[in-house]
């Protein structure tokens, strides 16, 4: 093989492998393994998707006091499975490089808003539109490259992010409003995934380290709620309490799953799985909590969809030509490896035997 086409099978090998956004395949699993990641996908991105029927239950605390419930209680949660399974090297390299350390103050603070703003959001009966904020995310995702880290888009990346575009434009009419709640949680998560990717973190060790830097304030406020008379976590009965508590659990679960399905299925997979969570929302919105869909608004909403459509067929046709890129480049590998002579190919190019 030649030098250059010994780098561009490295390169095609270290993007599959690593299982870039694209939706290039991932080392083979059996099939055990691979329906375990599964159930596992499942199970996070269900979590996730029905999360809307918890946060009404702490009622009456306010969505800041459920905010800072989830970070202490997570926080436990974590740091607990963490002891379990004795991971703790991170945390000493994390403290050494201010840097990595400074970007995971950013990520806690960008998550910070999203929680606050989802429960808050659920809470006040706009669901349908927190759902939407996660469908939308995806292109917000895209656009922030090309913005910020000046990546190019395929022709077909470029319609899906007009679509979007104009989704949102319809919708604003519709409203009346810009949807901000739905902005607002689309470009905090994406900032957070760019954040988190920067970080490079594993999933638990991350939240652990986020949670840990949102602990203090958030116990500060809760103990200045329960100086003014205004917690009601001892206030409400046992049953409240132990659900407040149990915002760690909600927080922590579907992540361990996640992690769980990560290495297991597909990065494909994966990206079709977590339009499962905003579905779930969407219908709970719509079925459960009678919230209006006039007609202008099923119009958005169809134009996202639209929009999620050609980015997922983009990344499906981006697949399978990595897929045949690396099935073409694997052979000549191979022979590279095992020291194969080279030959001289008519017209006098230079190829491997």
């Amino acid at each position: 093989m030649t030098a250059g086409g010994a780098r561009r099978y490295l390169r095609a090998r270290a993007h599959v492998g690593a299982g870039e956004a694209e939706g290039g395949p991932v080392p083979e699993t059996p099939k055990g393994e691979h329906r375990i990641g599964l159930l596992n996908g499942f199970a996070a991105y269900g979590m996730w998707g029905l999360v809307p029927l918890f946060w009404p239950l702490m009622k009456p605390a306010g969505a800041m006091e459920i905010l800072a419930h989830r970070m202490v209680w997570s926080l436990f949660f974590v740091a607990g499975a963490l002891l379990f399974v004795r991971r703790w090297a991170w945390a000493g390299e994390l403290l050494r490089r201010p840097r990595r350390l400074a970007l995971v103050v950013v990520a806690a603070a960008v998550i910070t808003v999203n929680w606050g703003m989802y429960i808050w959001a659920v809470n006040a009966g706009h669901v349908v539109e927190a759902s939407l904020g996660y469908f939308i995310n995806p292109l917000v995702t895209i656009a922030m490259g090309v913005l910020l880290l000046k990546e190019r888009l395929r022709p077909l990346q470029w319609v899906a992010v007009a679509t979007g575009f104009a989704a949102v434009v319809v919708l604003t009419v519709g409203y009346g409003r810009p949807p901000w709640i739905s902005l607002c949680l689309a470009f905090s998560f994406a900032t957070y995934g760019l954040v988190k990717k920067k970080v490079g973190l594993g999933g638990v060790e991350s939240l652990a380290a986020e949670t840990a830097i949102q602990f203090l304030p958030a116990l500060g406020y809760l103990l200045w709620l329960g100086a003014q008379g205004q917690s009601t976590f001892t206030t409400e009965g046992a049953g409240h309490g132990a659900l407040l508590a149990s915002t760690g659990v909600v927080t922590a679960l579907p992540l361990v799953c996640f992690g769980a399905a990560a290495i297991r299925v597909p990065l494909s997979t994966l990206g079709l799985l977590q339009y499962l969570a905003p579905v779930f929302q969407f219908l709970l919105g719509i079925l459960y909590f009678h919230e209006a869909m006039p007609p202008e608004r099923w119009a958005g909403f169809a134009l996202v969809w639209l929009a999620l459509l050609l980015l997922t067929g983009s990344a499906l046709h981006s697949a399978r030509r990595s897929r045949k890129t690396l099935a073409a480049l694997e052979p000549k590998a191979a022979q590279a490896r095992l020291g194969a002579p080279r030959t001289e190919a008519p017209g006098g190019a230079s190829v491997d035997a």
